[in-house]
């Protein structure tokens, strides 16, 4: 079942039991009732085995709906906020890869996984580019790209890079592009592509050069290297080696 669908089905499971259970006097009052179909939402979601970032969602979404009603707001302003969602979330209800933004000390740790000739280097889902511009400033001799799809964090990703000559950052499809030409590639995404993105990296990667997956690790693939990064939230980074043996499996996957 797609995602939205389970989201949209846990929610509607919420509040078929929040009624029931009002109906029969179990639950009385605005805030209980909008407790109770929070909760059961919550509990349908983990049932139907979404992901567990649907979880708090699925807790807070309608008391943040009844309490923003409660500020009478006008509908104008729901607009707005849904469209301003909708540009930074984009397609995440499909894919499952919310927006995670890299912070300074993974982008020093990804530094020492650099090579220190002149190198290629690839974030796929590249979100704001918090990863690549600290990158291309400490290291002008190298090439650094940045894939994203959601216009939102697209858009302030090419204002916040300015003028950084060896910075480019697409919008697009990171499956669609072309991964050969880079040595390194740095995925923060979720456990939901990762098989997908090691296929690729197998298939297009050319051998010598790192996958690097901040917190993800390939499933059923021991990481060459991990790195534990000091920052608050104990980030780890997978790295990975392509080499002729990655490259022979996955043609073997293929026939």
């Amino acid at each position: 079942m797609p995602p939205a669908l389970k989201a949209l089905l846990a929610q509607i499971i919420g509040l078929a039991g929040a009624f029931a259970l009002a109906r029969v006097g179990a639950v009385t009052g605005l805030w209980a009732l909008v407790a109770t179909q929070a909760l059961l939402a919550c509990a349908a979601s983990a049932a139907l085995r979404s992901a567990r970032w649907w979880l708090p969602i699925h807790l807070a979404f309608l008391p943040a709906v009844v309490g923003v009603l409660g500020l009478g707001l006008r509908p104008e302003w729901f607009l707005a906020a849904f469209l301003m969602l909708a540009l930074v979330y984009w397609s995440s209800y499909r894919t499952q890869v919310p927006l995670y933004l890299s912070n300074r000390q993974t982008a020093a740790a990804v530094a020492g996984l650099i090579p220190p000739r002149a190198a290629k280097v690839l974030d796929i889902g590249a979100g704001t580019g918090s990863l690549l511009r600290p990158l291309a400033s400490s290291r002008p001799d190298c090439a650094f790209t940045g894939i994203e799809l959601a216009p939102a964090a697209w858009l302030i990703g090419r204002l916040l890079a300015g003028k950084q000559a060896n910075l480019a950052l697409l919008r697009g499809d990171f499956f669609a592009h072309d991964w050969s030409g880079y040595d390194l590639v740095y995925a923060f995404l979720s456990p939901v592509p990762m098989p997908r993105v090691w296929e690729k990296a197998c298939k297009g990667m050319r051998s010598g050069s790192l996958l690097v997956s901040n917190s993800f690790q390939v499933p059923g693939r021991e990481p060459d290297e991990v790195i534990e990064v000091a920052d608050r939230r104990n980030t780890r980074l997978f790295v990975y080696r392509i080499g002729p043996a990655q490259r022979h499996r996955s043609g073997e996957m293929k026939h």
